[in-house]
């Protein structure tokens, strides 16, 4: 299997040739580009500091409580609309802390897909991680399952933290939820529901998912 070559220096040679033969990358970089300065407003705005080398395709959403902490690492790639991923996000990349003292912190080098991660209590993920199209990573069931408790709180949710550890690969349409721990180098399979923690260095899928096999 070859590894894609890293994305050239805009104004090189190489980006020449790829825009001629790539139309839509090239659309897709203009379009980075000029989002830009919005895009850093935004983020402002909402109390999110911004960091080294974020790539921008569309404008993500952000809903973060005040008093809650959301961390985002250098290198981050956010794609938040439909011609930015031949997987056609459904709709932009959502990151959320519902509630104060909530805890959203989510390290170097993240490559996103449309999607939602939606923190009430914790989630913390690593450097270099990939989460696929349309993929929902939560720590909360969001509403009670008793339902005289639903009746009088309906948003009395039990939470668990959520982990997911340095360099996992979490294929498209995955759902993560509370409680799980993912470990280090894993892939989660496409369409998978995640409701128990994975070690490091598997494959795992299904529903719920299950450890196929490791990573060679």
């Amino acid at each position: 299997m070859t590894t894609p070559d890293p994305v050239p220096p805009l104004l090189s040679a190489r980006a020449a040739r790829l825009a001629m033969q790539t139309p839509w990358k090239a659309l897709n970089e203009v379009r980075r580009i000029l989002l830009l300065p919005l895009a850093r407003l935004y983020f402002a705005a909402v109390g999110v500091p911004w960091g080294h080398g974020w790539r921008l395709y569309g404008l993500p959403i952000i809903q973060k409580y005040r008093p809650s902490t959301l961390i985002i690492g250098d290198g981050v790639e956010l794609r938040s609309t439909a011609r930015s991923n031949p997987l056609g996000p459904s709709h932009p990349v959502i990151l959320t802390t519902r509630r104060a003292g909530a805890r959203l912190v989510i390290g170097a080098g993240l490559g996103m897909t449309g999607g939602t991660i939606c923190a009430e209590e914790s989630i913390t993920i690593g450097d270099h991680v990939v989460v696929g199209a349309n993929t929902t990573i939560t720590d909360s069931d969001f509403h009670p399952l008793d339902p005289a408790l639903r009746r009088r709180d309906p948003l009395a949710g039990q939470t668990r933290p959520v982990i997911i550890e340095d360099d996992v690969f979490i294929g498209m349409n995955c759902l993560i939820l509370k409680g799980v721990t993912i470990g280090a180098a894993s892939v989660i399979g496409a369409g998978s529901v995640v409701t128990r923690s994975i070690p490091p260095g598997v494959i795992a899928a299904g529903n719920p998912a299950r450890v196929v096999r490791k990573v060679e």
